[in-house]
């Protein structure tokens, strides 16, 4: 087992003692342990699929012996009605497993196709779109996963990773000069955030990584692009943040612009419409089991 699937399968284990899948009282009740067949998860929308390997993890904890199918792999659009998975084996642990496995695969989906919207809005523009850390606790890995399946980008992990310095920290630290004096030669290697084209003023003679456009009108990023491009030396990447919807991204999509990040992707996408449709298997009805 690689790195990945041992953290992903903490999350999912989590996530089905959560619904106790493992007591699973009406269907003990009613569906005989030996009875076998088979499950079909459909699309019920279009949608871009991510989370495959969540959905395979439930089935799979909950019971071994269950052989998990993908039709769609992550990252392939998928159309309503179109077959998504196929599951066989014992009918109690599917159905056991069930709603675990459509809660993380329709969820992570849902964050796919949001990004493949936004990703989309400004195919060819050269700008990429980002994800931010606005992601539910326990499922940050695979919720930027799924926004590269929808074909975006992610920004950094978590806190360890990457520097990035925002306006709290500027406060903290006493303005900006008073911040870069602290980071040392860390500031070469990391992305400020600025709420003002004063404050970009105030950055030039730093020179960060990467500067952060925090909630810019579009006039007002072109006129930090033009600022910037008259800085000597080499110029910083651009990322802009804050505010942007699916109804006005085209309009943040500037020539100079390098990233638009979002954390809309992940924090507010809406799960993708699936469902999970049994059959019994043909040699079980005819043996006359009931």
């Amino acid at each position: 087992m690689t790195g990945i699937e041992e953290t992903l399968s903490v999350t999912v284990k989590a996530a089905l003692d959560e619904d106790r899948a493992f007591d699973d009282i009406t269907t003990s009740l009613l569906v005989p342990r030996g009875m076998m067949g088979e499950a079909v998860i459909i699309a019920r929308e279009d949608g871009v699929i991510s989370g495959q390997l969540c959905a395979r993890t439930a089935f799979e904890l909950v019971d071994g012996g269950l052989e998990y199918l993908p039709a769609v792999p992550d990252g392939k659009e998928v159309n309503a009605g179109e077959k998504v998975a196929t599951i066989r084996g014992r009918l109690a642990s599917i159905l056991s497993a069930e709603r675990t496995a459509l809660n993380l695969l329709g969820h992570l989906s849902g964050v796919a196709t949001l990004t493949s919207k936004y990703v989309g809005l400004i195919s060819g523009s050269g700008v990429s779109v980002l994800d931010t850390r606005k992601t539910l606790p326990g499922l940050r890995q695979v919720e930027k996963q799924a926004v590269v399946d929808g074909g975006g980008k992610n920004h950094r992990p978590d806190l360890a990773s990457y520097i990035l310095v925002k306006e709290n920290h500027i406060a903290a630290a006493g303005g900006i000069a008073s911040a870069a004096a602290l980071m040392g030669e860390k500031l070469g290697e990391s992305e400020i955030e600025v709420t003002s084209i004063e404050e970009l003023r105030e950055l030039e003679q730093f020179r960060p990584s990467r500067v952060m456009l925090d909630n810019f009108e579009p006039g007002g990023i072109r006129d930090a692009i033009s600022l910037i491009d008259g800085w000597e030396g080499e110029r910083p990447e651009i990322e802009v943040s804050g505010g942007i919807t699916l109804d006005n991204i085209g309009s943040y999509s500037i020539e100079g612009v390098d990233f638009i990040s979002t954390g809309s992707i992940t924090a507010s996408a809406r799960a993708l419409d699936l469902s999970l449709l049994v059959s019994i298997d043909s040699e079980w009805e005819q043996d006359g089991h009931d």
